[in-house]
């Protein structure tokens, strides 16, 4: 099986980006190829352009994350999602209405190239992100292997979980962010965020996300870790926020109104692969 692939990035969080309005969706196999840097084309997030279901909007943005399972939001990729149905000329449209597995997603692209996203209105309950507590609270102390975590945690189209450290360049992303990413608590997983507060326009972040780990950046969790914030009366309504890749503009007045988020979206290269032997060769190395 022969496919052509766009290769995109967004501050460093790299998509492979697949048009499959005319042809069959790849499965999880085929999607942990073309994600694994080895074997295949290498990135984050494969994401797939498709017909739209539902009528208000233009396209269906599919999501899959490195490990083959399907994401329900990415912030990133909807930025390079945005510009490449433009740019491949399958909408001549600014604005552009995206189908998600948590909703519609609101994109506009700017004519510097910077694309602004509307995530939508962020959840707190927790059986909407969803996590096991009692009842909503502002923060949570979570037991991991012996050590407790009080983190903040919402959805944003997909779980996240925020701690506040001190240094972020010190933080123990690669320990903590898989006992926190796989806890009980969480029983579809989340995303973890390492935030670090500089002033109230400007916070820097980490985030180790479900399926791909460390990333260079993440739109969502950029978005969450504003909210997070902001909820606790640390930061204002406009920020800056500093991720590894780059930074990203986050507005968000308050509760009952949408996050809006602004960054870039870059086309890298472009390709075409055979899938069916390598997944095979894949399936080889991943047993021996």
């Amino acid at each position: 099986m022969l496919i052509a692939f766009t290769k995109m990035q967004g501050l460093g969080n790299d998509f492979v980006v697949l048009n499959v309005c005319s042809g069959p969706a790849l499965s999880a196999e085929q999607i942990r190829l073309l994600a694994d840097r080895h074997f295949g084309v290498g990135c984050d997030q494969v994401l797939m352009v498709a017909p739209a279901r539902d009528p208000a909007a233009d396209f269906r943005y599919r999501i899959f994350n490195g490990d083959g399972r399907e994401a329900g939001a990415c912030g990133n990729g909807a930025r390079c999602f945005a510009r490449y149905v433009h740019e491949r000329g399958l909408t001549n449209k600014e604005d552009i209405i995206l189908e998600t597995l948590g909703g519609l997603i609101h994109t506009h692209l700017h004519e510097d190239g910077q694309v602004t996203v509307d995530m939508g209105q962020p959840r707190f309950a927790p059986e909407e992100i969803p996590f096991t507590a009692t009842a909503e609270a502002l923060t949570y102390r979570l037991d991991a292997s012996g050590e407790q975590y009080e983190i903040s945690t919402l959805s944003i189209g997909n779980p996240h979980a925020i701690l506040l450290t001190e240094d972020v360049d010190k933080a123990a992303v690669a320990h903590i962010g898989p006992l926190i990413g796989a806890h009980e608590r969480f029983p579809e997983g989340v995303n973890v965020g390492f935030m670090e507060l500089i002033d109230r326009e400007h916070l820097r972040l980490r985030v180790f996300e479900r399926g791909a780990g460390e990333t260079l950046a993440c739109g969502s969790g950029a978005c969450a870790a504003m909210i997070a914030a902001r909820r606790r009366g640390q930061v204002d309504a406009e920020i800056t926020v500093a991720l590894p890749g780059g930074s990203l503009q986050i507005q968000w007045p308050g509760v009952g109104h949408s996050v809006m988020m602004t960054g870039p979206a870059v086309f890298v290269f472009e390709g075409t692969m055979t899938l069916d032997s390598a997944v095979d060769r894949l399936e080889e190395q991943s047993r021996s």
